[in-house]
């Protein structure tokens, strides 16, 4: 395919992190595995905190056997009883963060609408909207710097609900803080509970449509 014709949807295969580095057609003794290392070893900074929060959510739902959608409308999605394909998004904050401070950061989750892009055409949509069913916001919730650990689920909250609630309640709103969302009372479940409860929420939107 040539430039005129524009370039199709990189097909992103799952590696394994023994991949190797190469120079002049030879591989090096560099794996990727150390760039992964190198790169993402801390999993409070910000960014990589909620491609973790991602991750988790994926493994309690069972779909983290591909790989991450970076560009997608919505970060997941499972099939419902019915089989309607439900659109998760999975927002993160905490209240440490690596660098030093003084005082436990607020607590705020982005809840903006946005404009659908669409990865195999490179177009957005025209409707400005949540593209998710369903909200899932997790709360990296422990308070002890020396023993956080982000990979201990136990030191995680999950506040789920249904993105019809926010539309109803806040539509335009662009962030929403803790106390906030409580009180739209959403789920707040353990790691062992999001599969049944997004289910149980998936089901109530079918039913209600």
């Amino acid at each position: 395919m040539t430039e005129s014709q524009g370039f199709p949807k990189l097909d992103v295969k799952r590696m394994t992190g023994d991949e190797r580095f190469q120079r002049d057609g030879q591989p090096l003794g560099l794996k990727l595995i150390e760039f992964w290392q190198w790169s993402t070893s801390d999993l409070v900074s910000n960014a990589t905190r909620g491609i973790l929060a991602e991750y988790i959510v994926a493994t309690a739902l069972g779909v983290a056997d591909g790989t991450r959608a970076e560009w997608d409308g919505f970060d997941l999605s499972i099939r419902s009883k019915v089989g309607t394909k439900v659109r998760i998004e999975v927002k993160s904050a905490a209240y440490l963060q690596s660098w030093s401070h003084k005082k436990f950061s607020n607590i705020r989750f982005g809840i903006r609408p946005t404009r659908k892009w669409d990865p195999e055409t490179n177009e957005l949509s025209a409707e400005v909207k949540r593209q998710a069913d369903i909200y899932i916001f997790c709360l990296l919730s422990h308070k002890e710097k020396k023993s956080l650990c982000p990979l201990n689920l136990d030191q995680w909250e999950f506040y789920i609900l249904n993105a019809s609630v926010l539309n109803e309640k806040i539509a335009k709103q662009k962030t929403i803080g803790l106390a906030s969302l409580q009180k739209l009372k959403p789920c707040q479940v353990k790691y062992g509970e999001i599969l049944a409860c997004i289910t149980m929420l998936a089901s109530q939107t079918e039913t209600v449509a």
